[in-house]
Protein backbone atom coordinates (compact mmCIF):
# COMPACT_ATOMS: atom_id res chain seq x y z
CA UNK A 1 0.00 0.00 0.00
CA UNK A 2 0.90 3.67 -0.07
CA UNK A 3 3.13 4.60 2.33
CA UNK A 4 0.99 7.48 3.50
CA UNK A 5 -2.25 5.23 3.32
CA UNK A 6 -4.72 4.72 6.45
CA UNK A 7 -5.16 1.38 7.19
CA UNK A 8 -9.16 0.30 8.55
CA UNK A 9 -9.85 0.14 12.12
CA UNK A 10 -8.72 -3.02 13.65
CA UNK A 11 -10.80 -3.29 16.66
CA UNK A 12 -14.02 -1.21 16.09
CA UNK A 13 -16.51 -0.51 18.87
CA UNK A 14 -19.68 -2.42 19.21
CA UNK A 15 -22.54 -0.27 18.54
CA UNK A 16 -24.79 0.77 21.18
CA UNK A 17 -27.64 0.97 17.95
CA UNK A 18 -29.15 -2.27 17.23
CA UNK A 19 -30.01 -2.42 13.61
CA UNK A 20 -33.06 -3.70 12.78
CA UNK A 21 -33.64 -7.27 11.38
CA UNK A 22 -32.32 -7.61 7.67
CA UNK A 23 -30.69 -4.52 8.20
CA UNK A 24 -28.52 -3.11 4.49
CA UNK A 25 -24.90 -1.69 4.60
CA UNK A 26 -25.33 -0.07 1.41
CA UNK A 27 -22.11 1.43 1.23
CA UNK A 28 -18.98 -0.63 1.38
CA UNK A 29 -15.61 -2.30 -0.48
CA UNK A 30 -13.76 -5.27 -1.01
CA UNK A 31 -10.47 -4.34 -1.76
CA UNK A 32 -7.86 -6.87 -3.38
CA UNK A 33 -6.51 -9.17 -2.13
CA UNK A 34 -3.37 -7.90 -4.39
CA UNK A 35 -1.62 -11.20 -5.24
CA UNK A 36 -5.24 -12.65 -6.35
CA UNK A 37 -6.84 -9.41 -7.30
CA UNK A 38 -4.08 -7.17 -8.82
CA UNK A 39 -4.93 -3.53 -8.72
CA UNK A 40 -5.22 -0.93 -11.64
CA UNK A 41 -1.90 0.02 -13.27
CA UNK A 42 -3.83 3.32 -13.71
CA UNK A 43 -5.04 3.49 -10.12
CA UNK A 44 -4.57 6.56 -8.31
CA UNK A 45 -4.07 5.22 -4.69
CA UNK A 46 -2.57 1.90 -3.72
CA UNK A 47 -4.79 0.59 -0.61
CA UNK A 48 -4.45 -2.00 1.96
CA UNK A 49 -5.86 -5.22 1.42
CA UNK A 50 -9.08 -5.64 2.35
CA UNK A 51 -10.81 -8.31 1.60
CA UNK A 52 -14.27 -10.01 1.62
CA UNK A 53 -13.28 -12.33 4.50
CA UNK A 54 -12.95 -8.61 6.69
CA UNK A 55 -16.25 -7.12 5.54
CA UNK A 56 -18.37 -10.02 6.27
CA UNK A 57 -16.82 -10.48 9.50
CA UNK A 58 -17.51 -6.66 10.59
CA UNK A 59 -21.46 -7.15 8.63
CA UNK A 60 -21.63 -9.21 11.42
CA UNK A 61 -20.21 -7.65 14.16
CA UNK A 62 -22.37 -4.12 13.74
CA UNK A 63 -25.55 -6.29 13.65
CA UNK A 64 -26.49 -6.15 9.45
CA UNK A 65 -27.36 -8.85 7.36
CA UNK A 66 -26.34 -7.73 4.05
CA UNK A 67 -24.04 -5.22 1.92
CA UNK A 68 -24.26 -3.42 -1.24
CA UNK A 69 -20.89 -3.48 -2.60
CA UNK A 70 -19.19 -0.45 -4.85
CA UNK A 71 -16.44 -1.13 -7.22
CA UNK A 72 -13.63 1.09 -5.99
CA UNK A 73 -11.28 2.91 -8.41
CA UNK A 74 -8.41 1.62 -7.23
CA UNK A 75 -9.40 -1.94 -9.16
CA UNK A 76 -10.43 0.27 -12.20
CA UNK A 77 -12.95 -1.90 -14.69
CA UNK A 78 -11.38 -5.34 -13.19
CA UNK A 79 -14.26 -6.25 -11.12
CA UNK A 80 -12.90 -9.69 -10.78
CA UNK A 81 -12.89 -9.40 -6.76
CA UNK A 82 -16.39 -7.45 -6.60
CA UNK A 83 -17.82 -10.13 -8.61
CA UNK A 84 -16.09 -13.30 -6.27
CA UNK A 85 -17.05 -11.57 -3.07
CA UNK A 86 -21.03 -11.09 -4.91
CA UNK A 87 -20.46 -14.72 -5.14
CA UNK A 88 -19.25 -16.01 -1.58
CA UNK A 89 -21.71 -14.02 0.26
CA UNK A 90 -24.79 -16.49 -0.06
CA UNK A 91 -27.13 -13.93 -1.81
CA UNK A 92 -26.40 -11.67 0.94
CA UNK A 93 -24.19 -8.97 -0.92
CA UNK A 94 -25.19 -7.34 -4.48
CA UNK A 95 -22.67 -5.04 -6.24
CA UNK A 96 -22.23 -1.68 -8.33
CA UNK A 97 -19.51 -2.29 -11.52
CA UNK A 98 -17.55 0.06 -13.04
CA UNK A 99 -17.57 -0.47 -16.39
CA UNK A 100 -15.81 1.03 -19.72
CA UNK A 101 -17.85 1.40 -23.15
CA UNK A 102 -16.45 -1.29 -24.78
CA UNK A 103 -18.20 -3.59 -22.24
CA UNK A 104 -20.52 -6.04 -24.12
CA UNK A 105 -24.16 -7.07 -22.80
CA UNK A 106 -23.00 -10.84 -22.11
CA UNK A 107 -19.96 -9.35 -19.71
CA UNK A 108 -23.05 -7.47 -18.17
CA UNK A 109 -25.16 -10.09 -17.88
CA UNK A 110 -22.66 -12.67 -16.62
CA UNK A 111 -22.29 -9.76 -13.22
CA UNK A 112 -26.18 -9.65 -12.99
CA UNK A 113 -26.16 -13.31 -12.58
CA UNK A 114 -23.67 -12.76 -10.07
CA UNK A 115 -25.52 -10.09 -7.89
CA UNK A 116 -24.27 -7.08 -9.96
CA UNK A 117 -27.21 -4.24 -9.84
CA UNK A 118 -25.52 -0.89 -11.14
CA UNK A 119 -22.91 0.83 -12.35
CA UNK A 120 -20.55 3.92 -10.69
CA UNK A 121 -19.76 7.35 -12.52
CA UNK A 122 -17.25 8.48 -10.78
CA UNK A 123 -16.84 12.87 -11.11
CA UNK A 124 -14.42 13.35 -8.50
CA UNK A 125 -11.27 14.56 -10.37
CA UNK A 126 -8.30 13.97 -7.85
CA UNK A 127 -9.72 9.74 -8.25
CA UNK A 128 -10.44 9.10 -11.35
CA UNK A 129 -9.20 11.13 -15.08
CA UNK A 130 -12.13 12.84 -16.90
CA UNK A 131 -14.70 10.63 -18.76
CA UNK A 132 -16.82 12.33 -22.02
CA UNK A 133 -20.88 12.33 -20.77
CA UNK A 134 -21.58 10.73 -23.78
CA UNK A 135 -19.34 7.55 -23.51
CA UNK A 136 -21.36 7.63 -20.00
CA UNK A 137 -24.55 7.79 -21.52
CA UNK A 138 -23.72 5.00 -24.25
CA UNK A 139 -23.15 3.03 -21.14
CA UNK A 140 -26.16 4.06 -19.31
CA UNK A 141 -28.46 2.41 -22.49
CA UNK A 142 -26.81 -1.07 -21.94
CA UNK A 143 -27.59 -1.38 -18.29
CA UNK A 144 -30.88 0.23 -18.34
CA UNK A 145 -31.95 -2.93 -20.65
CA UNK A 146 -30.86 -5.29 -17.23
CA UNK A 147 -33.12 -2.50 -14.70
CA UNK A 148 -29.36 -1.79 -13.14
CA UNK A 149 -29.33 1.82 -11.58
CA UNK A 150 -26.52 4.76 -11.70
CA UNK A 151 -24.38 5.61 -8.56
CA UNK A 152 -22.84 9.35 -9.16
CA UNK A 153 -20.29 10.31 -7.16
CA UNK A 154 -19.16 13.84 -7.11
CA UNK A 155 -18.39 17.11 -4.40
CA UNK A 156 -21.21 20.25 -4.58
CA UNK A 157 -18.93 22.55 -6.60
CA UNK A 158 -19.23 20.65 -9.76
CA UNK A 159 -23.01 19.41 -9.13
CA UNK A 160 -24.93 22.87 -11.31
CA UNK A 161 -22.93 21.92 -14.63
CA UNK A 162 -23.67 18.22 -13.92
CA UNK A 163 -27.74 18.47 -13.76
CA UNK A 164 -28.57 18.71 -17.11
CA UNK A 165 -26.57 15.07 -17.35
CA UNK A 166 -28.38 13.41 -14.78
CA UNK A 167 -31.55 14.30 -15.47
CA UNK A 168 -31.00 12.98 -18.87
CA UNK A 169 -30.01 9.58 -17.18
CA UNK A 170 -32.33 6.98 -18.35
CA UNK A 171 -32.18 4.82 -14.87
CA UNK A 172 -32.75 5.66 -10.97
CA UNK A 173 -29.01 7.31 -9.81
CA UNK A 174 -28.00 7.36 -6.52
CA UNK A 175 -25.64 9.76 -5.17
CA UNK A 176 -23.02 8.87 -3.27
CA UNK A 177 -22.30 10.98 0.46
CA UNK A 178 -24.87 13.74 -0.36
CA UNK A 179 -22.86 15.13 -3.11
CA UNK A 180 -20.19 15.83 -0.57
CA UNK A 181 -21.34 19.01 0.77
CA UNK A 182 -19.68 21.74 2.38
CA UNK A 183 -20.53 20.70 6.05
CA UNK A 184 -19.25 24.37 7.00
CA UNK A 185 -21.62 26.11 4.97
CA UNK A 186 -25.32 24.70 6.65
CA UNK A 187 -27.86 22.98 4.96
CA UNK A 188 -29.53 26.39 3.96
CA UNK A 189 -26.73 27.06 1.60
CA UNK A 190 -27.05 27.57 -1.92
CA UNK A 191 -24.66 24.33 -2.42
CA UNK A 192 -26.67 22.45 -0.42
CA UNK A 193 -30.03 23.33 -1.26
CA UNK A 194 -29.38 23.06 -5.18
CA UNK A 195 -28.98 19.38 -4.33
CA UNK A 196 -32.04 19.27 -2.30
CA UNK A 197 -34.27 20.51 -5.09
CA UNK A 198 -32.59 18.48 -7.37
CA UNK A 199 -34.46 15.32 -5.51
CA UNK A 200 -37.26 17.01 -4.77
CA UNK A 201 -37.62 17.86 -8.88
CA UNK A 202 -36.68 14.20 -9.60
CA UNK A 203 -38.23 11.44 -7.81
CA UNK A 204 -35.48 8.87 -9.84
CA UNK A 205 -32.90 10.52 -7.83
CA UNK A 206 -31.47 8.70 -4.12
CA UNK A 207 -29.10 10.13 -1.90
CA UNK A 208 -26.91 7.97 0.30
CA UNK A 209 -26.61 9.54 4.07
CA UNK A 210 -23.25 8.55 4.35
CA UNK A 211 -19.57 9.83 5.38
CA UNK A 212 -19.57 12.15 7.94
CA UNK A 213 -15.63 10.98 8.84
CA UNK A 214 -14.82 12.40 4.76
CA UNK A 215 -17.14 15.68 5.39
CA UNK A 216 -17.27 16.85 9.32
CA UNK A 217 -14.83 19.68 10.01
CA UNK A 218 -15.67 18.35 13.75
CA UNK A 219 -14.54 15.03 13.91
CA UNK A 220 -15.35 12.00 15.63
CA UNK A 221 -16.78 10.80 17.93
CA UNK A 222 -20.00 12.22 16.86
CA UNK A 223 -19.81 14.14 14.30
CA UNK A 224 -22.61 17.03 15.26
CA UNK A 225 -22.25 19.03 12.15
CA UNK A 226 -22.85 15.93 9.53
CA UNK A 227 -26.55 15.32 11.84
CA UNK A 228 -28.26 18.01 10.17
CA UNK A 229 -27.28 17.61 6.35
CA UNK A 230 -28.07 13.61 6.80
CA UNK A 231 -31.20 14.41 9.03
CA UNK A 232 -32.58 16.62 6.01
CA UNK A 233 -32.52 13.99 3.64
CA UNK A 234 -34.28 11.64 5.37
CA UNK A 235 -36.82 13.77 6.56
CA UNK A 236 -37.55 14.94 3.05
CA UNK A 237 -36.94 11.68 1.73
CA UNK A 238 -37.60 8.47 3.56
CA UNK A 239 -38.07 6.56 0.68
CA UNK A 240 -34.99 7.60 -1.18
CA UNK A 241 -32.04 7.33 1.01
CA UNK A 242 -29.53 4.88 1.80
CA UNK A 243 -26.78 4.57 4.28
CA UNK A 244 -23.56 2.60 4.62
CA UNK A 245 -20.31 2.39 6.39
CA UNK A 246 -17.43 2.87 3.59
CA UNK A 247 -15.58 0.29 5.15
CA UNK A 248 -12.55 0.00 4.85
CA UNK A 249 -12.22 4.08 4.31
CA UNK A 250 -10.11 4.61 1.36
CA UNK A 251 -8.16 7.52 1.28
CA UNK A 252 -8.76 9.14 4.86
CA UNK A 253 -6.32 11.86 5.68
CA UNK A 254 -7.44 13.18 8.96
CA UNK A 255 -8.19 9.76 10.95
CA UNK A 256 -9.26 6.03 10.45
CA UNK A 257 -13.26 6.08 11.85
CA UNK A 258 -14.59 3.22 13.76
CA UNK A 259 -17.23 1.99 12.61
CA UNK A 260 -19.32 1.37 15.61
CA UNK A 261 -19.47 5.01 16.06
CA UNK A 262 -20.45 5.59 12.53
CA UNK A 263 -23.28 2.87 13.21
CA UNK A 264 -24.25 5.02 15.87
CA UNK A 265 -25.26 8.34 14.22
CA UNK A 266 -27.96 6.24 12.27
CA UNK A 267 -30.61 7.37 15.20
CA UNK A 268 -29.66 10.79 15.23
CA UNK A 269 -30.31 11.17 11.49
CA UNK A 270 -33.27 8.79 11.27
CA UNK A 271 -35.08 9.50 14.34
CA UNK A 272 -38.10 7.28 14.36
CA UNK A 273 -37.96 3.41 13.85
CA UNK A 274 -40.16 3.86 10.51
CA UNK A 275 -37.38 6.03 8.98
CA UNK A 276 -34.66 3.51 10.46
CA UNK A 277 -36.61 1.11 8.78
CA UNK A 278 -36.74 2.25 5.59
CA UNK A 279 -33.19 3.64 5.43
CA UNK A 280 -31.62 0.26 6.30
CA UNK A 281 -34.04 -2.53 5.25
CA UNK A 282 -36.52 -1.23 2.95
CA UNK A 283 -35.26 0.60 0.97
CA UNK A 284 -32.15 -1.01 -0.03
CA UNK A 285 -34.12 -4.49 -0.50
CA UNK A 286 -36.66 -2.55 -2.83
CA UNK A 287 -33.28 -1.30 -4.84
CA UNK A 288 -31.30 -4.20 -4.87
CA UNK A 289 -33.10 -7.35 -3.94
CA UNK A 290 -36.54 -6.88 -5.80
CA UNK A 291 -35.70 -9.83 -8.04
Amino acid sequence: MDPNYMPFHPNPTKPAYVPPAGAVDAHCHVFGPGDVFPYAPQRKYTPCDAPKEKLFELRDFLGFSRNVIVQATCHGHDNRALVDALKASGDLARGIASVGPQVTMAELEEMDAAGVRGVRFNFVKRLVDATPKEVYLGIAEKIAKLGWHIVVYFEAQDLADLIPFLNSLPTVIVVDHMGRPDLTRGVDHPDFRRFVDLMAANDRIWSKVTCPERLSVVGPPAYDDFVPFGRELVKRFPDRVLWGTDWPHPNMTTHMPDDGWLVDMIPRIATSQEEQRALLVDNPMRLYWSR
